[in-house]
């Protein structure tokens, strides 16, 4: 359930920015087939991750973890 939550956030917010799978993948130095596993839930995030797609979305990590689920994670 974390893991879906975490990328609907992550795809939601690259769909506002107007960016592809592709040109995020890019952006932050990853495949296009990691990005997607990380979308469709298939794969839990790092923090430093969430922090690398805030960065590049130009978003706070609080825009990605409003619930503070990244303290819960340790």
């Amino acid at each position: 359930m974390e893991t879906d939550i975490w990328g609907r956030r992550v795809r939601a917010f690259r769909k506002l920015k107007g960016l592809t799978q592709e040109g995020l993948a890019k952006e932050l130095g990853i495949s296009v087939s990691v990005l997607g596993e990380v979308e469709r839930g298939s794969r839990v995030p790092k923090e430093d991750f969430l922090v690398k797609v805030a960065e590049v979305l130009q978003i706070s990590l609080d825009d990605l973890d409003p619930k503070g689920e990244l303290e819960n994670r340790q």
